[in-house]
């Protein structure tokens, strides 16, 4: 990559990637037995939040969560690995892609994915103000792919935006809202 004077240096995509791993307990189930959704979102955020903080050299913060999808239950004793990685980045913000699987602890098969969430972090300095981030760089093909998705889903989070703030705005001036 050619450097820019005054640009801040980009990052490949493998330098941030992170998997953390966590054993499910007994204290972590639902009232269906089954591991708790918030549990998992949790354990989510965790990883998202070390890519991001990696990613962009420093603080940042949970903007937004897209597409949580839970694709099978967790069950106590299943070893679940989150894995995630820094898919594009913004001016200060930076979509990171999260994919969750268990490996269950009575069955001799490869980890299972339980589920997967896109989430937006926006970095921060001491006061709280957005800061720059460095640009990812995709590596692989499979990077090169997962940035053009999270691409489409930043236009879809934004055209949604400005379509409910023109609703309610429009609302707002018939009187139909209080």
């Amino acid at each position: 990559m050619t450097e820019i004077p005054g640009e801040v240096p980009g990052k490949p995509t493998s330098a941030a990637r992170t998997t953390l791993s966590h054993i499910m307990t007994a204290g972590d189930t639902n009232l269906l037995g089954t591991v708790h959704g918030g549990v998992i979102m949790k354990l989510v955020d965790d990883a998202a939040g070390a890519v991001a903080g990696r990613h962009s050299g420093g603080p940042a913060v949970t903007a937004s969560m897209d597409e949580m999808a839970f694709l099978a239950p967790v069950r106590v004793g299943d070893l679940v690995h989150v894995r995630a990685q820094c898919n594009w980045t913004g001016r200060s913000s930076m979509e990171i892609g999260v994919r969750v699987l268990a490996e269950r602890w009575n069955e001799s098969t490869p980890p299972t994915q339980v589920g997967s969430a896109y989430l937006v972090f926006t970095a921060v300095d001491s006061d709280g103000k957005p800061r720059t981030v460095p640009p990812v760089l995709p590596e692989t093909e499979q990077d090169k792919r997962r940035y053009q998705e999270a691409q489409i889903r930043r236009t879809h989070r934004l055209a949604r935006r400005q379509a409910i703030k023109e609703l309610r705005e429009r609302r707002s001036a018939e009187g139909l809202d209080d």
